[in-house]
């Protein structure tokens, strides 16, 4: 799991039909603990299935890979990656 921030909303016009109804968000990864708050972060940018109804700006953790389409078993979703909570706040 990773840190990331949202920095943005996907719109296709088209696309398979088992993302249907879905919020794609583009998130950027968190690289550095220290650079949490900048903006921009300066980490990869991904496109990520918004599994929490995320707004732009908001610190948020990134499942990728196969657990990322875990949560849609036995559904079989075409994704790589999925927001999976809201981050109040990062304590370290």
């Amino acid at each position: 799991m990773k840190l990331a921030r949202t920095i943005g909303t996907v719109t296709l016009s088209r696309s398979h039909p088992a993302m249907k109804a879905a919020r794609l968000r583009c998130v950027e990864i968190v690289d550095s603990v220290q650079r949490i708050e900048s903006q921009p972060l300066g980490g990869d940018t991904v496109v990520a299935w918004d599994l929490c109804g995320c707004g732009d700006g908001d610190l948020v953790a990134l499942a990728e890979g196969p657990e990322a389409a875990q949560p849609f078993r036995p559904d079989v979703k075409p994704l790589d990656a999925s927001i999976v909570a809201i981050l109040d706040e990062v304590d370290l």
